[in-house]
């Protein structure tokens, strides 16, 4: 069983929803391993979602003890606090990201993972990173559609459901 493995996560988003970016430092050792993608609309939260999602998605070894240290109180304190799993229980009725937390459990389940939460832009050099890794993605010329995404209906609210 390999040691513990150190995964660091940021998501961005330029308006709220609008073009984002997510970025990733993954760090076992020696060995590193940094990712990012950008998307042409999403949101803060969901960036913050896929950054963690693509981290776990990229560990090669089930059971891994992971350490997840992200600046988003959604994503830490929805798994930390058990959220999450009352959403699950409840199959994510009225949830927004249902899609990225199906795909997050799925993912999670796979290993031994603990959420630290840490305060944004405060100067720890593995989250500027992350940071800025999905800035700069979410500025790409070519960006991916984020295909879980659904813009909110203003209307919503005043449907019942069917």
């Amino acid at each position: 069983m390999p040691g513990e493995i150190t995964i660091y996560t940021d998501g961005a988003s330029s308006g709220n929803p609008g073009p984002g970016g997510y970025g990733v430092v993954l760090i076992y050792g020696r060995h590193r391993l940094e990712k990012s993608e950008g998307f042409s609309l999403t949101t803060n939260n969901r960036m913050e979602l896929m950054a963690v999602i693509t981290g776990l998605e990229a560990l090669k070894i089930p059971g891994s003890r992971v350490v997840i240290y992200t600046d988003s109180k959604y994503v830490a304190d929805a798994v930390e606090k058990g959220w999450v799993f009352q959403w699950e229980a409840r199959s994510f009725r009225k949830k927004k990201n249902s899609d990225l937390w199906i795909r997050f459990l799925k993912v999670y389940r796979n290993h031994k993972v603990r959420f630290v939460w840490i305060k944004g832009h405060d100067n720890n050099p593995e989250n500027e990173l992350c940071d800025r890794l999905a800035v700069e993605a979410a500025k790409e010329p070519a960006l991916s559609d984020d295909t879980g995404y659904i813009a909110a209906d203003e209307n919503d609210n005043l449907i019942n459901d069917l």
